[in-house]
């Protein structure tokens, strides 16, 4: 298959562009016309990641919000951790991590080692910044990490039911709890459409292997009837009851936070 011409842009800014064989399509790096210094990634035309380069501690998708501030409530607030992306984009989450709790060991694992040189090369890790980059299946590595690896894994792949079937199985989610430390959180981004059966599916199959789960979202779209992202977090341990008013203060709003008989409504939502 040939290579398509490369996208034309209209500015000043040279658009930093590079074909993904494995994806056939092109990545491109275009400047966020409402933030200076901030960068959106964009694969095929679609967005996929943005990333404040000036400011690498704030972040604007919101489901990424709710990520990050479920990291920062793990240990006293600053303190290093050890962290897990499975699927990078443009490395948001590294940045922040590194920001916010610098001499943290992190490793990033995308399955497409032409778009981590692609954002490595275009916009490099800041300096400082501990992270193994991975080129792989993420089922793959987390096999072969040790018990009780990471305080935190997150999961940032799926673009709603079609994600690759071994990454959705009870037995990788297993393994993610498996490699997560008893005090530590695994952090799952569900992308889905209404009815949202898959992130019910999903916090389903967490909660009947860890024994705790929350599920955080926009409040409107508890119902079901509205497109977005549902992030299930799972933990070894209990849900500390601070963690879910800490969480409804911070947003974004309007902000949900799903535990006991309200994660359980969600959940079963999809089978009535």
């Amino acid at each position: 298959m040939s290579t398509p011409p490369r996208p034309e842009h209209d500015g000043p800014f040279e658009v930093p562009t590079r074909w993904l064989p494995a994806t056939g399509a092109y990545a491109e790096l275009d400047e966020d016309a409402f933030i200076d210094g901030a960068l959106i990634l964009s694969i095929g035309g679609a967005q996929q990641s943005h990333v404040d380069v000036l400011h690498p501690e704030r972040i604007f998708y919101e489901y990424l919000q709710r990520i990050a501030h479920v990291i920062d409530l793990l240990g006293p607030a600053g303190a290093p951790l050890r962290v897990l992306h499975l699927g990078a984009g443009a490395l948001t989450l590294v940045r922040y991590v590194q920001a916010t709790r610098p001499g943290s060991r992190q490793t990033a694992v995308d399955v497409d080692a032409e778009l981590l040189d692609f954002v490595l090369d275009a916009v490099p890790l800041p300096h400082g910044t501990a992270c193994e980059i991975v080129a792989g299946d993420a089922a793959d590595v987390v096999l072969e990490e040790a018990d009780g690896a990471f305080d935190v894994v997150v999961l940032d792949i799926f673009a709603g039911a079609d994600a690759p079937a071994h990454l959705t199985s009870p037995d990788f989610a297993g393994h993610l709890l498996r490699i997560c430390a008893e005090d530590g959180v695994v952090l799952v981004n569900v992308g889905d459409d209404p009815p949202l059966d898959f992130a019910r599916a999903q916090a389903r199959q967490l909660s009947s292997l860890a024994p705790a789960t929350a599920v955080l979202t926009e409040a409107a779209m508890v119902d079901g009837g509205q497109a977005g992202n549902v992030i299930v977090a799972a933990r070894r341990s209990p849900w500390p009851d601070t963690w879910t008013t800490a969480l409804l203060a911070a947003g974004p709003h309007p902000a949900a936070v799903l535990v006991g008989l309200e994660l359980a409504a969600f959940e079963d939502a999809a089978l009535r």
